[in-house]
């Protein structure tokens, strides 16, 4: 496995471009100044021994230390030794409507927007937990298999959009049919698997509380977050409300009956968000209470530094850099190593 230890230092190679600008309008100021004393020509003849090359050439030279010597500064490393690591936790499904009812504005800025900070706060509190995302709206889709890696769950939480899924609606049943095949064999025949459904609860396609039941029948619990008000609010995409076919304008209410219902059948807990908080501690509190199952995670233990290498390399170049003369050595002119035109009389 390849690393940087310090990936934010990679920024800094931005100043290779800059450099690159810099040596540019540097040239054009001298070959105008040049030009100012008299024919390029003429110039050219008076000076022999002058070499464009070999000043592009330090330059290349010196860019390219840089470049590496920044890449050093990152610490890049390769993995060099596996260690299996044993930790007690549960799996946890997250079930995320992302159709269009839930850019509803009745939480700030909206339902989805959101669901996601809530998301983004509740992993950065959990520790040995393994953790899945499925988003859906006409159809589900896994946005993220089961995984222990908090850092790559909260990078796809943030790229959750209604977009992901190109059929709208609201298909609940489906979506937890899609969750309870993407748990790992490691919690099979355990009581250490949850869902978490957030939705505004509006179904419109399947039997949500059928799924509910295969739910209970495999021991997997839902909770069930009710995201919205009663009293609802409009949907506004791309600056305008959404109307339906008689022109009205749809305002999407939160339907509480059937999440509570999906809670109840499983032995889950329904929670109805708030402005204030989502409804995710409340239910993580239920969860750290329930049977934890063991799980073997493969990681990397030792890494090998890799930026001695690329040190080397940039003080190599400088040196060379330095050592190369702007003007060509007599001794070798002859060579005419950097293949430039002379002029003959």
């Amino acid at each position: 496995m390849f690393r940087f230890a310090h990936p934010h230092y990679l920024w800094l190679l931005l100043l290779v471009p800059a450099l690159v600008a810099l040596f540019v309008l540097a040239q054009r100021n001298r070959r105008k100044r040049l030009e100012r004393f008299g024919n390029p020509e003429l110039l050219r003849e008076l000076m022999p021994d002058l070499s464009m090359g070999r000043i592009r050439l330090k330059f290349i030279l010196f860019t390219t230390a840089v470049g590496l010597l920044v890449v050093a500064l990152a610490r890049p490393q390769f993995g060099s030794k596996l260690r299996e690591e044993r930790s007690q936790g549960i799996e946890m499904m997250l079930v995320v409507d992302v159709s269009n009812s839930m850019l509803a504005e009745d939480f700030a800025p909206n339902r989805l927007e959101r669901t996601k900070y809530a998301i983004d706060k509740l992993f950065d509190g959990l520790h040995q937990d393994r953790v899945g995302l499925v988003v859906f709206a006409g159809e589900p889709k896994v946005q993220l298999p089961i995984t222990s890696d908090y850092r790559m769950a909260k990078a796809f939480t943030r790229k959750i959009d209604p977009s992901l899924v190109s059929v709208q609606g609201t298909a609940v049943g489906r979506a937890l049919s899609q969750a309870l095949l993407s748990f790992s064999s490691d919690t099979e025949g355990t009581h250490s698997r949850v869902i978490v459904l957030i939705t505004d609860g509006e179904n419109h396609e399947d039997d949500a509380l059928e799924a509910a039941e295969r739910a209970a029948e495999m021991g997997v619990r839902i909770f069930t977050i009710g995201i919205g008000t009663p009293e609802g609010a409009p949907i506004q995409i791309g600056g305008e409300f959404l109307r339906d076919e008689k022109g009205d304008m749809v305002v999407s209410k939160l339907n509480e009956q059937m999440l509570q219902q999906i809670a109840e059948r499983t032995g889950g807990l329904y929670v109805r968000s708030s402005n204030q908080s989502v409804g995710l501690n409340e239910i993580v509190q239920q969860i750290d209470a329930m049977e934890q199952t063991g799980f073997s995670t493969v990681q990397f233990e030792e890494y090998n530094e890799q930026f001695p290498y690329f040190v080397g390399l940039a003080l190599a170049l400088l040196l060379i850099e330095y050592a190369l003369l702007e003007r060509r050595n007599p001794l070798l002119a002859r060579f005419n190593i950097f293949r430039e035109e002379h002029l003959k009389e």
